[in-house]
């Protein structure tokens, strides 16, 4: 077994994260679903990609200058990755954050050294609404700029130029699909429209939680949303920048319960302690990989995204009484 290369600097840590083939899931869709790991960046999650070429495109754009400061409003992890890269390069950060997120993330924040400032969460429309009081901090704060993930393409070049071609290598040029959710958009248009580039016939889907519009809008053409969900970092209820153009050409919109089912199964099975979102997209891919095989396709193969560690939701999804007042099932193990 071949060694990771080493690296010369720490950024270069990010990416090149492990593929793993997902057992039970794959016993559920009588195929192949893979999970891409990346879980494994130095900030735990995916956002890290995002973080990096947001921050690199700013530097090459010249907004972002020597001792600056990133202000970014986030559900927690894309500001996990924005300080680590901060850090990294000398910046400082400002991150706004719905009060509603986990402790273990705001935690986490402080802990990087980022300036964390939290707001009541607030529909979009709110002026109060994270985003929009992070684009305000920005504005008001000298040597600033607002990495705004949500309609900042660099976001989802970080997939078309990373992410993408690694699953393709990776896979050894055999994927039929792939799919996960949407929050800023910038994964699923990012890695859809890289994987496209190389094979027009892989399908890319949307796995969309409850609560959110975007399946009724790629279903129907409508932007309407029906449900809630606990999950954080997903679920959208407009068309961002990074959404835009997306190759999108299925979608499933999949409950918490079903999410959950495999956080549980994953950890319980084959030893993955994993957050919400990746039991959703998880479930996103079983029904996928099922819709390829009863088109005919032999043995397909899905790649979906395990977003980031169930570690950083242990006051959450990780407690029972967390859970009970969510009226959502609880883990046996922790009753």
């Amino acid at each position: 077994m071949n060694a990771p290369s080493a690296r010369t600097n720490t950024l270069d840590l990010i990416g090149n994260t492990p593929l793993v083939l997902l057992e039970g899931p794959s016993s559920a869709a009588g195929c192949e679903i893979w999970g891409k790991c990346e879980f494994a960046n130095p900030g735990a999650s995916v956002k890290d990609r995002a973080a990096l070429w947001i921050v690199r495109d700013a530097e090459n754009r010249g907004t972002l200058k020597p001792g600056g400061t990133i202000v970014e409003g986030t559900a927690g992890n894309t500001g996990i990755g924005l300080a680590l890269v901060a850090n990294a390069l000398g910046y400082k950060t400002v991150i706004v954050m719905p009060e509603t997120q986990s402790r273990e993330k705001m935690d986490t924040l402080r802990a990087l050294g980022a300036e964390l400032v939290l707001v009541p969460a607030a529909p979009f429309s709110n002026p109060g609404h994270f985003v929009h009081t992070s684009r305000r901090l920005a504005e008001e704060t000298e040597g600033a700029v607002w990495a705004n993930q949500f309609d900042n393409i660099a976001n989802r070049k970080a997939h078309i130029e990373s992410t993408a071609p690694e699953l393709w290598e990776q896979l050894e040029g055999r994927i039929d699909g792939f799919t996960c959710a949407a929050g800023t958009g910038g994964t699923i248009a990012g890695v859809g429209l890289g994987l496209k580039a190389f094979d027009e016939d892989i399908r890319i889907a949307l796995t969309d939680p409850h609560g959110a519009a975007l399946y009724s809008y790629y279903a129907c053409g409508e932007l309407k949303a029906e449900g809630t969900s606990v999950a954080e970092g997903i679920g959208q209820g407009r068309i961002t920048a990074n959404l835009e153009g997306a190759p999108i050409e299925t979608q499933f919109r999949i409950s918490d319960e079903e999410g959950l089912n495999w956080v549980s199964r994953l950890l319980r099975e084959e030893g993955l302690c994993l957050g919400l979102s990746s039991g959703i997209n998880v479930a996103g891919a079983v029904e996928l990989g099922r819709q390829l095989v009863a088109e005919g396709r032999e043995r397909p193969r899905v790649a979906t995204i395990l977003c980031d560690t169930g570690f950083r939701y242990l006051s959450s999804l990780y407690n029972a009484d967390w859970l009970k007042s969510k009226g959502l099932p609880v883990f046996p193990w922790l009753t």
